[in-house]
């Protein structure tokens, strides 16, 4: 007899991030009501259930993936990771008409190579649902179906369902990525880290595909960005409450229309440009997929040019860092400008610089107030913050 997984057994949930995200995962977590629990540089467990990690899915703006902690155990051998891989009931979890696809995270001496983990564990999960079931599951590389994720370091393993599935991040609304966009959750955390929720006016000059923008608008709406996908992991395994997924969106539906639909409140404006028209276009399709570009105006601007509101606000810029020195050379005159910019236009406003390059920051010529740390892929980078007085600062 089949033993289905019960979708309300507590257990452990690991939510990762990218590195420097880690304080504004907690920050969501909390104000979904979780207490966080043990965190590292890119991950932080709390205590739920599958139905948590629904939500969670559907909430979050700054994390990765949502792992549900199945089993762990030592483990010295290949072998060993097969049998206690097995012994779990992954019949009443995924069924023989899914796709599943294994990922494996491992520093350990006790396998060469890491492929052959996966595969090991792959093994595991299809063996056993063949000898229940007399079929096992399609496997491969794509993480759009059923994904399961462990943990191998040293002489421990941990195993996860991913019930994110594809991360996070990908929201799905950039068709038109353009030139090097930020990624999403990335965007995302820039902007809480300002403390922008719609009270006041945003500008993003040089907005490049529009992510800051378009984080912003969903930001100030209260538009949960699980509601712009419409495939997560959890969905190919066998507990899924179809019906409970349909309420926790229609309860963040009614949220977002409250607070930011076009005929509900709308928060103050948001004001995205760029020289390049080519960029623009792409923002604003990107924001129309999103369901905000009613939230944003766009327009094709150097940014020296961008018309600035009169009531205070925030600016935020997102310059290029310069990866080589002729490069570097070209955009000592652009942070120049910005410093020029900041200094004659946005006298009031709170402005951010956010960027790869501290060299180059450093032509700005202004004073900063706060540097937050972040991770651009691999390139550390700093959100400078600058206040914008009029005058002298008294």
């Amino acid at each position: 007899m089949t033993v289905q997984m019960d979708p309300r057994q507590k257990g452990t949930v690991l939510i990762t991030c990218s590195a420097g995200l880690v304080d504004y995962v907690r920050r969501e977590v909390e104000d979904l009501g979780y207490q966080a629990g043990d965190y590292h540089k890119t991950g932080i467990e709390i205590q739920g259930d599958q139905y948590d990690a629904m939500r969670l899915n559907l909430h979050l703006r700054t994390a990765y993936n949502v792992l549900y902690l199945l089993r762990q155990f030592e483990c010295y051998s290949p072998d060993e990771l097969y049998r206690n891989v097995k012994d779990l009931p992954w019949e009443g979890i995924i069924s023989p008409a899914e796709y599943l696809s294994v990922v494996g995270r491992i520093n350990t001496g006790h396998v060469k190579n890491s492929m052959f983990a996966n595969l090991k564990v792959k093994d595991a999960i299809v063996d056993r649902i063949a000898e229940f079931k007399g079929a096992r599951p399609d496997s491969g590389k794509d993480k759009d179906k059923a994904v399961v994720q462990f943990y191998w370091k040293d002489n421990f393993c941990r195993l996860y369902l991913n019930t994110s599935g594809q991360k996070l991040s990908d929201r799905g609304y950039r068709k038109m990525p353009y030139k090097a966009p930020l990624r999403e959750s990335l965007a995302a955390a820039i902007i809480m880290a300002t403390g922008y929720d719609g009270g006041v006016p945003l500008v993003c000059p040089m907005c490049g595909s529009g992510t800051l923008a378009i984080e912003a608008a969903l930001i100030a709406s209260r538009r949960a960005p699980g509601l712009l996908r419409s495939n997560y992991g959890f969905m190919h395994f066998k507990y899924f409450d179809e019906q409970k997924w349909r309420q926790m969106r229609s309860e963040a539906l009614k949220i977002s229309k409250a607070r930011g639909g076009k005929a509900g409140f709308k928060p103050a404006g948001i004001i995205a440009t760029d020289i390049d028209a080519g960029a623009v276009e792409a923002a604003r399709k990107n924001a129309m997929n999103a369901g905000v570009s009613h939230l944003i105006d766009f327009d094709v601007y150097d940014f020296a040019e961008t018309a600035i509101p009169p009531e205070p606000g925030i600016i935020i810029m997102n310059p290029e860092y310069g990866l080589r020195l002729g490069e570097i050379e070209k955009l000592i005159d652009t942070y120049k400008r910005i410093g020029d910019f900041f200094k004659q236009k946005c006298a009031g406003y709170t402005g951010y610089i956010f960027t790869g390059n501290p060299a180059l920051s450093k032509k700005v010529g202004l004073r900063t107030s706060r540097r937050n740390e972040f991770y651009n892929g691999n390139i550390e980078c700093r959100l400078l913050k600058y206040e914008l007085y009029a005058g002298k600062k008294k």
